[in-house]
Protein backbone atom coordinates (compact mmCIF):
# COMPACT_ATOMS: atom_id res chain seq x y z
CA UNK A 1 0.00 0.00 0.00
CA UNK A 2 1.42 2.97 -0.82
CA UNK A 3 1.49 5.94 1.66
CA UNK A 4 2.21 9.43 1.33
CA UNK A 5 2.06 11.67 4.61
CA UNK A 6 2.38 15.95 4.70
CA UNK A 7 2.37 18.45 7.02
CA UNK A 8 -0.69 20.97 7.18
CA UNK A 9 0.13 22.03 10.53
CA UNK A 10 1.95 22.36 13.88
CA UNK A 11 -0.44 19.68 14.63
CA UNK A 12 -1.77 18.32 11.48
CA UNK A 13 -1.14 15.77 9.15
CA UNK A 14 -2.37 14.82 5.85
CA UNK A 15 -2.20 11.19 4.72
CA UNK A 16 -2.80 10.06 0.68
CA UNK A 17 -3.41 6.39 0.73
CA UNK A 18 -5.14 3.76 -1.86
CA UNK A 19 -6.73 0.10 -0.57
CA UNK A 20 -5.84 -2.80 -3.01
CA UNK A 21 -9.03 -3.60 -4.50
CA UNK A 22 -8.81 -7.47 -4.18
CA UNK A 23 -8.36 -6.55 -0.56
CA UNK A 24 -11.84 -5.76 -0.46
CA UNK A 25 -13.63 -7.99 -2.78
CA UNK A 26 -12.08 -10.77 -0.97
CA UNK A 27 -13.53 -9.21 2.61
CA UNK A 28 -17.43 -8.31 0.58
CA UNK A 29 -17.05 -11.95 -0.77
CA UNK A 30 -16.04 -13.64 2.24
CA UNK A 31 -18.44 -11.81 4.86
CA UNK A 32 -21.51 -12.29 1.72
CA UNK A 33 -20.86 -16.39 1.98
CA UNK A 34 -20.68 -15.71 6.44
CA UNK A 35 -24.32 -14.31 5.90
CA UNK A 36 -25.70 -17.14 3.28
CA UNK A 37 -24.72 -20.04 5.48
CA UNK A 38 -27.42 -17.96 8.14
CA UNK A 39 -29.59 -15.93 6.51
CA UNK A 40 -33.34 -16.60 6.23
CA UNK A 41 -35.50 -15.13 2.94
CA UNK A 42 -39.25 -16.50 2.37
CA UNK A 43 -38.85 -18.88 -0.32
CA UNK A 44 -35.86 -19.95 -0.07
CA UNK A 45 -34.50 -23.07 2.45
CA UNK A 46 -32.01 -21.98 4.62
CA UNK A 47 -28.33 -21.84 3.69
CA UNK A 48 -29.76 -22.65 -0.13
CA UNK A 49 -30.21 -18.92 -1.01
CA UNK A 50 -28.43 -17.71 -4.08
CA UNK A 51 -25.51 -15.50 -3.86
CA UNK A 52 -26.92 -13.41 -6.19
CA UNK A 53 -30.11 -13.12 -3.86
CA UNK A 54 -27.82 -12.25 -0.70
CA UNK A 55 -25.73 -10.23 -2.86
CA UNK A 56 -28.54 -7.69 -3.80
CA UNK A 57 -30.01 -7.50 -0.91
CA UNK A 58 -26.73 -7.16 1.33
CA UNK A 59 -24.11 -6.16 -1.40
CA UNK A 60 -24.08 -2.69 -0.61
CA UNK A 61 -24.51 -2.63 3.83
CA UNK A 62 -21.49 -5.10 3.48
CA UNK A 63 -19.31 -3.90 1.26
CA UNK A 64 -19.83 -0.42 3.64
CA UNK A 65 -18.90 -2.45 6.53
CA UNK A 66 -15.69 -4.03 4.89
CA UNK A 67 -14.57 -0.51 3.71
CA UNK A 68 -14.55 0.77 6.96
CA UNK A 69 -12.96 -1.84 8.56
CA UNK A 70 -9.82 -1.73 5.65
CA UNK A 71 -9.47 1.88 6.17
CA UNK A 72 -9.47 1.83 10.27
CA UNK A 73 -6.64 -1.11 9.44
CA UNK A 74 -4.74 0.77 7.32
CA UNK A 75 -4.59 3.96 8.52
CA UNK A 76 -3.29 2.28 11.91
CA UNK A 77 -0.48 0.55 9.96
CA UNK A 78 0.27 3.49 7.99
CA UNK A 79 0.81 5.70 11.63
CA UNK A 80 1.94 2.86 12.84
CA UNK A 81 4.69 2.89 10.13
CA UNK A 82 5.53 6.48 10.00
CA UNK A 83 5.90 6.58 13.60
CA UNK A 84 2.65 8.56 14.33
CA UNK A 85 0.60 9.47 17.30
CA UNK A 86 -2.87 10.80 16.29
CA UNK A 87 -4.94 12.61 18.55
CA UNK A 88 -8.29 11.98 18.45
CA UNK A 89 -10.18 10.43 15.02
CA UNK A 90 -9.05 10.74 11.35
CA UNK A 91 -11.75 12.54 8.99
CA UNK A 92 -11.19 10.27 5.70
CA UNK A 93 -12.31 11.14 2.35
CA UNK A 94 -12.14 10.12 -0.95
CA UNK A 95 -9.72 11.38 -2.70
CA UNK A 96 -8.81 11.84 -6.61
CA UNK A 97 -10.60 9.98 -9.31
CA UNK A 98 -9.69 6.39 -7.86
CA UNK A 99 -12.79 4.42 -5.99
CA UNK A 100 -10.04 3.57 -3.62
CA UNK A 101 -8.44 6.62 -3.05
CA UNK A 102 -8.22 8.09 0.21
CA UNK A 103 -7.15 11.09 2.24
CA UNK A 104 -7.06 11.20 5.85
CA UNK A 105 -6.70 14.56 7.81
CA UNK A 106 -5.70 14.41 11.75
CA UNK A 107 -4.05 15.79 14.33
CA UNK A 108 -1.21 14.41 16.03
CA UNK A 109 -0.19 14.88 19.89
CA UNK A 110 2.20 17.83 20.46
CA UNK A 111 5.56 17.30 21.78
CA UNK A 112 5.38 17.94 25.71
CA UNK A 113 8.93 17.52 26.43
CA UNK A 114 10.05 16.13 29.63
CA UNK A 115 7.02 15.15 31.53
CA UNK A 116 8.42 15.26 35.24
CA UNK A 117 5.21 14.93 37.57
CA UNK A 118 7.50 14.62 40.68
CA UNK A 119 7.75 18.61 40.62
CA UNK A 120 3.93 18.78 41.10
CA UNK A 121 2.81 19.59 44.25
CA UNK A 122 -0.39 17.86 44.46
CA UNK A 123 -3.09 17.68 47.69
CA UNK A 124 -4.65 14.21 48.57
CA UNK A 125 -7.41 14.47 50.69
CA UNK A 126 -8.31 11.74 53.14
CA UNK A 127 -11.90 11.19 55.00
CA UNK A 128 -13.42 8.19 56.48
CA UNK A 129 -17.02 7.48 57.27
CA UNK A 130 -18.08 7.70 60.74
CA UNK A 131 -20.90 6.59 62.85
CA UNK A 132 -22.33 9.78 62.89
CA UNK A 133 -22.35 9.85 58.97
CA UNK A 134 -24.34 6.47 59.04
CA UNK A 135 -26.31 7.96 61.45
CA UNK A 136 -27.26 10.86 59.63
CA UNK A 137 -28.21 8.93 56.68
CA UNK A 138 -30.69 7.09 58.54
CA UNK A 139 -31.95 9.96 59.64
CA UNK A 140 -32.46 11.31 55.77
CA UNK A 141 -33.77 7.95 54.91
CA UNK A 142 -36.79 8.68 57.58
CA UNK A 143 -37.10 11.95 56.38
CA UNK A 144 -37.86 10.06 52.60
CA UNK A 145 -40.61 7.96 54.28
CA UNK A 146 -42.09 10.59 56.36
CA UNK A 147 -46.16 11.40 56.42
CA UNK A 148 -47.92 14.44 57.20
CA UNK A 149 -50.40 15.37 59.79
CA UNK A 150 -52.14 19.00 59.86
CA UNK A 151 -51.99 20.93 62.76
CA UNK A 152 -53.99 23.97 64.35
CA UNK A 153 -50.69 26.25 64.69
CA UNK A 154 -48.57 28.63 63.46
CA UNK A 155 -45.76 27.13 61.09
CA UNK A 156 -42.49 26.42 62.05
CA UNK A 157 -39.54 24.89 59.80
CA UNK A 158 -39.67 21.68 58.70
CA UNK A 159 -43.43 22.20 58.47
CA UNK A 160 -44.98 21.22 55.46
CA UNK A 161 -47.14 24.68 54.31
CA UNK A 162 -49.78 24.88 51.42
CA UNK A 163 -51.67 28.42 50.30
CA UNK A 164 -51.64 31.25 47.78
CA UNK A 165 -49.70 34.60 47.58
CA UNK A 166 -49.57 37.51 45.51
CA UNK A 167 -46.92 40.38 44.87
CA UNK A 168 -47.06 43.81 44.49
CA UNK A 169 -44.76 46.54 43.80
CA UNK A 170 -45.39 49.68 42.70
CA UNK A 171 -48.19 49.78 39.93
CA UNK A 172 -46.98 45.93 39.11
CA UNK A 173 -48.69 42.96 40.53
CA UNK A 174 -48.16 39.50 40.08
CA UNK A 175 -50.56 37.95 39.30
CA UNK A 176 -52.65 40.43 37.79
CA UNK A 177 -55.68 39.39 39.20
CA UNK A 178 -56.09 36.70 42.15
CA UNK A 179 -53.11 34.45 43.41
CA UNK A 180 -50.58 32.00 42.96
CA UNK A 181 -50.91 28.81 45.47
CA UNK A 182 -47.96 27.09 46.03
CA UNK A 183 -46.95 24.01 48.43
CA UNK A 184 -43.19 23.93 49.94
CA UNK A 185 -41.36 22.28 53.23
CA UNK A 186 -40.38 25.10 55.29
CA UNK A 187 -36.71 24.74 54.98
CA UNK A 188 -35.91 23.04 51.78
CA UNK A 189 -35.37 26.18 49.64
CA UNK A 190 -38.14 25.23 47.18
CA UNK A 191 -39.01 28.95 47.19
CA UNK A 192 -36.86 32.14 46.83
CA UNK A 193 -35.22 31.62 50.53
CA UNK A 194 -35.99 35.20 51.73
CA UNK A 195 -40.16 34.23 51.01
CA UNK A 196 -39.30 30.66 52.34
CA UNK A 197 -37.52 31.73 55.48
CA UNK A 198 -40.37 34.17 56.48
CA UNK A 199 -43.34 31.69 56.55
CA UNK A 200 -41.88 30.70 59.59
CA UNK A 201 -44.35 32.16 62.39
CA UNK A 202 -47.30 32.97 59.89
CA UNK A 203 -50.43 31.62 61.47
CA UNK A 204 -53.06 29.52 59.08
CA UNK A 205 -56.38 31.25 57.36
CA UNK A 206 -54.45 34.89 58.28
CA UNK A 207 -53.23 37.47 55.59
CA UNK A 208 -49.75 38.22 56.05
CA UNK A 209 -48.19 41.13 54.19
CA UNK A 210 -44.59 40.08 54.35
CA UNK A 211 -41.48 42.91 53.16
CA UNK A 212 -39.31 40.76 50.66
CA UNK A 213 -36.27 41.19 48.75
CA UNK A 214 -35.89 39.89 45.51
CA UNK A 215 -32.27 39.28 43.99
CA UNK A 216 -30.75 41.48 41.05
CA UNK A 217 -31.12 38.17 38.42
CA UNK A 218 -34.68 37.34 39.73
CA UNK A 219 -36.77 36.43 36.63
CA UNK A 220 -39.73 38.84 36.65
CA UNK A 221 -37.80 41.99 35.68
CA UNK A 222 -40.41 43.76 37.52
CA UNK A 223 -39.17 42.66 41.00
CA UNK A 224 -35.43 41.99 40.00
CA UNK A 225 -33.65 44.15 42.53
CA UNK A 226 -36.52 45.03 44.61
CA UNK A 227 -37.92 45.01 47.80
CA UNK A 228 -41.93 43.87 47.65
CA UNK A 229 -44.42 43.28 49.36
CA UNK A 230 -45.44 39.69 49.04
CA UNK A 231 -49.32 38.79 50.66
CA UNK A 232 -49.33 35.27 52.02
CA UNK A 233 -52.62 33.20 53.37
CA UNK A 234 -52.01 30.07 54.70
CA UNK A 235 -54.15 27.48 53.72
CA UNK A 236 -53.04 24.48 55.57
CA UNK A 237 -50.04 23.60 57.79
CA UNK A 238 -48.91 19.94 58.60
CA UNK A 239 -46.24 18.56 60.71
CA UNK A 240 -44.08 15.63 59.92
CA UNK A 241 -44.09 12.11 61.29
CA UNK A 242 -40.77 10.45 61.04
CA UNK A 243 -41.25 6.31 61.20
CA UNK A 244 -39.36 4.71 64.24
CA UNK A 245 -36.32 2.73 62.54
CA UNK A 246 -37.68 -1.05 63.36
CA UNK A 247 -37.50 -3.93 61.42
CA UNK A 248 -40.33 -2.87 59.11
CA UNK A 249 -38.58 -0.23 58.46
CA UNK A 250 -34.66 -2.17 57.64
CA UNK A 251 -36.89 -4.48 55.19
CA UNK A 252 -38.06 -1.86 52.98
CA UNK A 253 -34.59 -1.01 52.06
CA UNK A 254 -33.94 -4.33 51.06
CA UNK A 255 -31.98 -5.87 54.49
CA UNK A 256 -34.33 -8.89 54.72
CA UNK A 257 -33.45 -9.91 58.23
CA UNK A 258 -34.77 -6.60 59.41
CA UNK A 259 -31.95 -6.30 61.87
CA UNK A 260 -30.14 -2.99 62.94
CA UNK A 261 -26.74 -4.15 62.65
CA UNK A 262 -27.18 -5.48 59.14
CA UNK A 263 -28.38 -1.84 58.19
CA UNK A 264 -25.54 -0.23 59.45
CA UNK A 265 -23.45 -2.36 58.00
CA UNK A 266 -24.71 -1.79 54.25
CA UNK A 267 -25.45 2.33 54.97
CA UNK A 268 -21.41 1.95 55.82
CA UNK A 269 -20.57 0.11 52.29
CA UNK A 270 -22.43 2.12 50.81
CA UNK A 271 -21.03 5.97 52.05
CA UNK A 272 -17.73 4.29 51.63
CA UNK A 273 -18.42 3.59 47.78
CA UNK A 274 -19.40 7.10 47.54
CA UNK A 275 -16.97 8.33 49.30
CA UNK A 276 -14.30 6.93 47.36
CA UNK A 277 -15.81 8.34 44.20
CA UNK A 278 -15.92 11.94 46.06
CA UNK A 279 -11.99 11.62 46.91
CA UNK A 280 -11.25 10.29 43.60
CA UNK A 281 -12.86 13.21 41.80
CA UNK A 282 -11.27 15.69 44.13
CA UNK A 283 -7.72 13.59 43.23
CA UNK A 284 -8.82 13.87 39.71
CA UNK A 285 -9.51 17.54 39.81
CA UNK A 286 -6.09 18.46 42.14
CA UNK A 287 -3.51 16.55 39.54
CA UNK A 288 -5.27 18.06 36.44
CA UNK A 289 -4.90 21.37 37.68
CA UNK A 290 -1.07 21.06 38.23
CA UNK A 291 -1.06 19.58 35.17
CA UNK A 292 -2.54 21.86 32.65
CA UNK A 293 -1.02 24.88 34.79
CA UNK A 294 2.41 23.38 34.12
CA UNK A 295 1.82 22.39 30.87
CA UNK A 296 -0.13 25.46 30.08
CA UNK A 297 2.51 26.90 26.86
CA UNK A 298 1.85 24.12 25.11
CA UNK A 299 -0.13 24.13 21.76
CA UNK A 300 -3.01 21.74 21.59
CA UNK A 301 -4.33 19.89 18.50
CA UNK A 302 -7.00 23.32 17.69
CA UNK A 303 -9.81 20.72 16.34
CA UNK A 304 -9.69 18.10 19.41
CA UNK A 305 -10.26 21.38 21.37
CA UNK A 306 -12.91 22.56 19.52
CA UNK A 307 -14.72 19.15 19.21
CA UNK A 308 -14.43 18.48 22.98
CA UNK A 309 -15.98 22.88 23.48
CA UNK A 310 -19.34 21.86 21.01
CA UNK A 311 -19.28 18.29 23.22
CA UNK A 312 -19.67 20.29 26.45
CA UNK A 313 -22.08 22.47 25.08
CA UNK A 314 -24.16 19.07 23.60
CA UNK A 315 -24.14 18.14 27.24
CA UNK A 316 -25.19 21.48 28.63
CA UNK A 317 -28.39 21.78 26.33
CA UNK A 318 -29.07 18.11 26.90
CA UNK A 319 -29.21 18.83 30.57
CA UNK A 320 -31.57 21.67 29.82
CA UNK A 321 -33.92 19.22 28.16
CA UNK A 322 -33.89 16.70 30.66
CA UNK A 323 -35.16 19.34 33.21
CA UNK A 324 -37.97 19.66 31.38
CA UNK A 325 -37.09 23.16 29.28
CA UNK A 326 -36.66 24.23 25.53
CA UNK A 327 -33.28 24.87 25.19
CA UNK A 328 -33.80 26.26 21.73
CA UNK A 329 -31.38 26.16 19.09
CA UNK A 330 -27.88 27.40 19.92
CA UNK A 331 -26.23 30.25 18.32
CA UNK A 332 -23.37 28.63 15.97
CA UNK A 333 -20.77 30.22 17.75
CA UNK A 334 -22.32 28.64 21.65
CA UNK A 335 -19.22 26.37 21.94
CA UNK A 336 -16.75 29.43 22.31
CA UNK A 337 -17.86 29.55 25.85
CA UNK A 338 -16.46 26.43 26.53
CA UNK A 339 -13.32 26.67 24.67
CA UNK A 340 -10.62 27.43 27.73
CA UNK A 341 -12.33 24.56 29.85
CA UNK A 342 -12.35 22.29 26.90
CA UNK A 343 -8.65 23.41 26.27
CA UNK A 344 -8.09 22.14 29.88
CA UNK A 345 -9.71 18.98 29.97
CA UNK A 346 -8.05 18.09 26.39
CA UNK A 347 -4.59 18.96 27.90
CA UNK A 348 -5.38 16.85 31.11
CA UNK A 349 -6.22 13.74 29.02
CA UNK A 350 -3.14 14.00 26.55
CA UNK A 351 -1.32 14.49 29.44
CA UNK A 352 -2.28 11.74 31.26
CA UNK A 353 -2.05 9.17 28.00
CA UNK A 354 1.55 10.62 27.56
CA UNK A 355 2.58 9.59 31.35
CA UNK A 356 0.84 6.31 30.98
CA UNK A 357 2.95 5.86 27.01
CA UNK A 358 6.13 6.48 28.60
CA UNK A 359 6.16 4.61 31.75
CA UNK A 360 4.20 2.03 30.00
CA UNK A 361 1.40 1.92 32.07
CA UNK A 362 -1.23 -1.14 32.11
CA UNK A 363 -4.87 -1.60 32.93
CA UNK A 364 -5.54 -3.37 35.48
CA UNK A 365 -7.86 -5.82 34.99
CA UNK A 366 -8.17 -6.72 38.52
CA UNK A 367 -9.22 -2.57 39.29
CA UNK A 368 -11.53 -2.73 36.30
CA UNK A 369 -13.65 -6.03 37.96
CA UNK A 370 -13.76 -4.12 41.38
CA UNK A 371 -14.50 -0.87 39.76
CA UNK A 372 -17.23 -3.05 38.02
CA UNK A 373 -18.81 -4.71 40.78
CA UNK A 374 -19.02 -1.09 42.55
CA UNK A 375 -20.77 0.03 39.82
CA UNK A 376 -23.21 -2.81 39.79
CA UNK A 377 -24.01 -2.72 43.59
CA UNK A 378 -25.82 0.69 43.04
CA UNK A 379 -27.99 -1.57 41.27
CA UNK A 380 -30.95 -3.76 42.63
CA UNK A 381 -29.73 -7.13 39.84
CA UNK A 382 -26.09 -6.37 39.96
CA UNK A 383 -25.16 -9.72 37.94
CA UNK A 384 -27.59 -7.94 35.45
CA UNK A 385 -25.49 -4.83 35.52
CA UNK A 386 -22.19 -7.24 34.77
CA UNK A 387 -23.41 -9.03 32.18
CA UNK A 388 -24.76 -5.73 30.62
CA UNK A 389 -21.28 -4.22 30.71
CA UNK A 390 -19.28 -7.75 29.47
CA UNK A 391 -21.94 -7.73 26.39
CA UNK A 392 -21.72 -4.36 24.90
CA UNK A 393 -18.01 -3.27 23.88
CA UNK A 394 -18.81 0.57 24.03
CA UNK A 395 -20.10 0.23 27.91
CA UNK A 396 -17.04 -1.90 28.55
CA UNK A 397 -14.37 0.33 26.46
CA UNK A 398 -15.86 3.63 28.54
CA UNK A 399 -15.06 1.85 32.28
CA UNK A 400 -11.51 0.65 30.93
CA UNK A 401 -11.00 4.06 29.82
CA UNK A 402 -12.20 5.81 33.27
CA UNK A 403 -10.28 2.71 34.99
CA UNK A 404 -6.94 3.63 33.27
CA UNK A 405 -7.06 7.49 33.88
CA UNK A 406 -7.69 6.81 37.55
CA UNK A 407 -4.69 4.44 37.80
CA UNK A 408 -2.54 7.19 35.81
CA UNK A 409 -3.98 9.56 38.69
CA UNK A 410 -3.08 7.55 41.84
CA UNK A 411 0.74 6.96 39.82
CA UNK A 412 1.72 10.67 39.29
CA UNK A 413 0.10 11.95 42.78
CA UNK A 414 2.70 8.78 44.24
CA UNK A 415 5.23 10.18 42.77
CA UNK A 416 4.16 14.10 43.05
CA UNK A 417 5.52 16.42 46.15
CA UNK A 418 2.15 15.92 48.13
CA UNK A 419 0.27 16.59 51.35
CA UNK A 420 -2.37 14.62 52.66
CA UNK A 421 -5.26 17.30 54.01
CA UNK A 422 -8.23 15.20 56.63
CA UNK A 423 -11.76 16.51 55.59
CA UNK A 424 -15.29 15.25 57.14
CA UNK A 425 -17.51 12.51 54.87
CA UNK A 426 -19.86 15.76 54.42
CA UNK A 427 -16.78 17.87 53.67
CA UNK A 428 -15.30 15.28 51.12
CA UNK A 429 -18.17 14.71 49.05
CA UNK A 430 -19.65 17.86 48.50
CA UNK A 431 -16.76 18.09 46.08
Amino acid sequence: MQVSVESTGNLERRMNFSLPAEQLESGVSGRLREIARTVRIKGFRPGKVPAKVVEQRYGEQVKAEVLNGLLRQAFDSAVREHDLRPAGNPRIDRAGEGELDFTATFEIVPDFGDVDVSKLTVVRHTAEVADADIDQMIENLRLQRRTWNKVEREAKEGDLVAGGLWTQSGDFRQPAEGEERFSTVIGSAQLLPALEAALAGLQPGVEHVLDVAFPENWRQPQLAGKTAQVHVTLAQVSEPVLPEVDAAFIKSFGVKSGQADKFREDIRTNLERELRGALMTRLRREVGEQLTATWAHVELPPRLVENEARGMLAQQVEQVRRSGRDPGQPPANAHEQFLEAARKRVLAGLLVGEVARRHDLRLDPKRVNETLRLIASTYEEPEQVIEMYRNDPQLMQGLQARVMEEQVIDWISERAQRTEQALSFQEAIRG
